[in-house]
């Protein structure tokens, strides 16, 4: 094989590996908004948290008393993630399973998430609520940066 084509099969090999966990759904362009909206306040429906690691960030790099935690959301059919902010709370999210829409303060309209897909959640402003309009079970896993009034207590063995 030429280096040409080694070149081009490996290029090819990556574009297929990271097209496998694509951005989630983003809002249409037309759509966007610069000043966050008020969006309506949803209660928990159908969801399932379970906390599956915890890493103390303490003294990492000048950080103080926060963790990085990773959960796993099974969300129920036509269950709701309740509606909550990411202005101090940076996660990102990953569809693992089915297909959520999320309600967001920075959207006019709805946004639709997929398996495979991820999605950053950050900033001054940024509310929503999720909600999973088929008749199956959604699942995500959520990574986020807490402090220790809202880190899960009851922590899973081997966390540091």
């Amino acid at each position: 094989m030429s280096r040409s084509n080694t070149v081009f099969a490996a290029a090819l090999a990556l574009a297929c590996v990271s097209s496998v966990a694509a951005q989630a759904g983003t809002c249409p362009k037309d759509k966007v908004l610069t000043t966050p909206r008020s969006i309506e306040s949803k209660d928990s429906v159908g969801v399932e948290r379970e906390t599956l690691a915890t890493v103390k960030l303490a003294g990492w790099r000048g950080v103080g008393e926060l963790f990085l935690r990773t959960r796993r959301l099974t969300i129920g059919p036509h269950g709701v993630i309740p509606t909550h902010t990411h202005e101090d709370r940076p996660s990102i999210v990953y569809i693992v399973e089915g297909e959520l829409i999320e309600h967001s303060t920075f959207c006019s309209v709805p946004i639709v998430h997929k398996a495979g897909e991820w999605t950053p959640e950050f900033g001054p402003g940024h509310g929503h609520w999720w909600e999973n309009p088929t008749g199956k079970k959604a699942v995500v896993t959520s990574s986020d940066i807490v402090d220790q009034e809202t880190i899960d207590l009851d922590l899973p063995k081997g966390d540091m």
